[in-house]
């Protein structure tokens, strides 16, 4: 009954609003024309129709969980010592920067070109999507209007495609996206992933390669001109052409002039930049390939390794790596070792073809300055500064020589360890058998076991110190079975040479059998340079990602020999070096360091430190394409006048003074 009451009720209304074709008491056209009810409930139909599947829509839009890939990838940039930029890795030019490490007017800049209203609006433009989707579904093409949340949204998870339906999923999203996420984080996000040109994307990539810096550094003009470039940068980087040229100067000047409106900038402000700030004409070039890509390796290894950062978050990018390396020392001796390069290629082309070299420079604070790796790290990939090919031969004997200064002799078994000074005498005489205190050392073939100096030559009765000095062999087998083999080692990994890189415990390692790369020589000799105390070498002194720091586990030094101990030793390598380069050791009186050669000429070292810098070269030959042998030197490292590895040294180190 009382749904029938209610019909009843509803009857009249309906018939009122039913469209009655053609229309009673009308004649003519006017018979088809609806009534002004009509209109208007045929009118709130539709606002309800359509604001019902808006609601529908807007329920049923998510925000992608995946951000696209490409919008997310970034560069890792490497820096010099110095902090200027060196490398980068990736092949997306992008660094994200926290909101707080852009300028506030050169945000506003990118606001006041793009989107004023942006902190006020939600999320989209009424206006601009409908003249976008008239544009698209009448002319086939598009037009500008969208606000910067629906830049970001179509960057960050939609394509580029120009559709209906991609400018409708765009703006669901951004309606959500709008509600859910701080406009700071949005504008963060924007600003980080916008194109810019020159290959970049994000302002500070953006600043680097218009400005040549951070955009931390930048000013309300340069932002401006950046905030040009998101209309596009092919039309309005100024280098390209005379047009684009002026372009960029009409709407720089336009955009300042729109910050003034919307109270952005003072009017003085505005006053200050009367003159186009002209970017560079090219963007900063990073030297890739050659020798920075060894110096990238080594950073990368490290970098990981002391930041805890596995392959997978290394990979997505964002990370800026401050080497140690010292762009100057860099130079110098990529260019000592091109030059000897050179120079044996013209003079015997056969053997220098097969000549390999190897070097490093590290700081008494375990600083690497600087390496060679070799002559070009995308036709050589393994890099020679870091390489454990060829035995340390004579180069060894200082940590023979510390390691009895240290732990003193022992020429009885089980006996209380005898102190060892620098003028402790042993037999420098060629071929004298090696003892033990049982006896003579014999090898497994059943021969007595002698050493042997080079061109076995004989000394007689001689001081360890003038030993060392003289780079006489003998005295230091003897010594190292005097202190012990263990104690040997143990001194030599101290200093730092790697464990894996020595050589096994019998006599011969006293005479360098061990294979150390240049770069643990170095930090090995720096260690005696450093009073005896030794810190690990490391090639990255800080590391950011996104402008946050990431926690580095730091090397620190620890107490490797006695001070005094470290002392005699650098007292003994000064001696050798002035021995051998008279000249030199007057203009740099602490310079010490000394040659180191093998028995079969298949290495020829120069290991040396001056002041707090020690730098080691080492050179050698192979052949890889018949086998992974050391060959013979013939003549390549020169002569004792005409010494090529420290020649190397002595260009690395320039000057010496």
């Amino acid at each position: 009954m009382q749904s029938s009451a209610l019909a009843g009720r509803l009857a009249p209304l309906a018939r009122r609003v039913k469209p009655q074709y053609p229309r009673p008491g009308r004649t003519g056209w006017r018979r088809w024309v609806p009534s002004w009810r009509q209109w208007l409930a045929a009118w709130g139909l539709a606002v309800g129709l359509s604001a019902s599947l808006l609601a529908i829509a807007y329920a049923a839009t998510d925000i992608p969980k995946n951000l696209n890939t490409y919008a997310t990838q970034q560069d890792n940039v490497y820096f010099w010592s110095d902090g200027t930029p060196m490398a980068r890795t990736g092949w997306v030019q992008r660094q994200a920067m926290p909101l707080k490490d852009i300028p506030e007017q050169v945000r506003w800049a990118v606001l006041a070109a793009e989107n004023e209203s942006f902190y006020s609006d939600p999320g989209i433009s009424l206006k601009g999507i409908s003249r976008a989707l008239v544009r698209t579904v009448g002319q086939g093409d598009t037009q500008g209007g969208s606000t910067i949340t629906q830049q970001y949204v179509k960057n960050v998870y939609l394509t580029q495609n120009q559709t209906v339906t991609r400018k409708f999923t765009e703006a669901m999203i951004s309606l959500k996206l709008d509600n859910r996420m701080s406009k700071d984080k949005i504008l963060e996000g924007y600003l980080n992933t916008s194109w810019f040109g020159r290959g970049t994307y994000g302002l500070q990539r953006a600043a680097q390669a218009y400005y040549g810096k951070d955009v931390s550094r930048l000013n309300a003009s340069e932002g401006a001109f950046l905030a040009s470039l998101l209309k596009g940068a092919g039309l309005y980087d100024p280098t390209l052409s005379e047009k684009n040229h002026d372009r960029a100067v009409e709407r720089w000047s336009w955009i300042l002039d729109r910050m003034v409106k919307i109270g952005k900038l003072s009017p003085a402000e505005r006053a200050k930049y009367t003159k186009f700030p002209e970017p560079l004409k090219q963007g900063r070039v990073y030297d890739t390939g050659k020798q920075s890509d060894y110096l990238v390796e080594l950073a990368t290894q490290y970098a990981k390794k002391a930041g805890h950062i596995s392959d997978k978050e290394f990979d997505l990018g964002g990370y800026q790596i401050y080497t140690t390396f010292d762009r100057k020392r860099e130079t110098a001796l990529t260019d000592a070792v091109a030059k000897a390069r050179k120079k044996a290629l013209k003079s015997d082309p056969a053997t220098a073809k097969t000549a390999h070299y190897g070097a490093a420079s590290v700081s008494t604070d375990g600083r690497i300055l600087a390496v060679y790796g070799g002559p070009d790290h995308r036709t050589q990939g393994y890099n020679e500064s870091n390489a454990t090919t060829v035995p340390a031969g004579s180069a060894f004997l200082p940590f023979v020589y510390a390691a009895g200064l240290q732990h003193g002799i022992h020429k009885t078994r089980d006996s209380t360890a005898a102190p060892v000074s620098p003028e402790s005498v042993y037999d420098g005489d060629d071929g004298v058998p090696v003892s033990t205190p049982e006896g003579p050392y014999w090898d497994r073939s059943g021969k007595k076991v002698a050493a042997h100096n080079d061109g076995n030559k004989s000394y007689g009765p001689i001081s360890l110190r003038k030993a060392l000095a003289g780079s006489v062999n003998v005295p230091f087998m003897q010594l190292g079975m005097d202190t012990g083999l263990d104690k040997v080692r143990q001194t030599a990994e101290a200093a730092g040479l790697l464990p894996s890189s020595l050589g096994p415990q019998v006599p011969a390692l006293s005479l360098g059998s061990s294979t150390p790369s240049a770069i643990r020589m170095a930090n090995s000799y720096a260690t005696f340079a450093a009073d005896g105390s030794h810190t690990e070498p490391y090639s990255v002194r800080r590391v950011t990602r996104n402008g946050s720091a990431v926690a580095l586990v730091t090397p620190r030094p620890h107490r490797a020999v006695r001070p005094e101990v470290a002392t005699q030793v650098t007292e003994a390598l000064t001696d050798s070096f002035r021995e051998a380069h008279p000249a030199a050791s007057q203009s740099a009186p602490r310079a010490a360091g000394k040659a180191g050669t093998t028995h079969d000429d298949k290495a020829a070292w120069f290991v040396g430190t001056n002041s707090s810098v020690s730098t080691a070269v080492v050179l050698y030959r192979l052949d890889l394409t018949k086998s992974l042998e050391p060959l013979p030197l013939k003549g390549i490292a020169g002569t004792p006048d005409d010494d090529v590895p420290y020649g190397i040294w002595a260009g690395a180190m320039s000057p010496l003074g």
